[in-house]
C-alpha cells in the first residue's frame, strides 16, 4: 500500500520540483525562524 518516495517521484515528476521546493524554503527559514525566536539581555 505504501509506495516509497522514490517510486512516487517517479510516477508525479513534477513533484519533485515541489518537493525540492518545500526543502528548500525549510532549510532557509528554520534558521531565521530560530535566530528571531532568540534574545539575548544586554545594555
Amino acid at each position: 500500500m505504501h509506495e516509497s518516495v522514490a517510486e512516487y517521484v517517479a510516477e508525479h515528476p513534477k513533484m519533485a520540483g515541489v518537493l525540492f521546493t518545500a526543502l528548500l524554503l525549510l532549510t532557509q527559514a528554520a534558521p531565521a525562524a530560530a535566530g528571531a525566536l532568540s534574545s539575548t539581555a544586554g545594555p
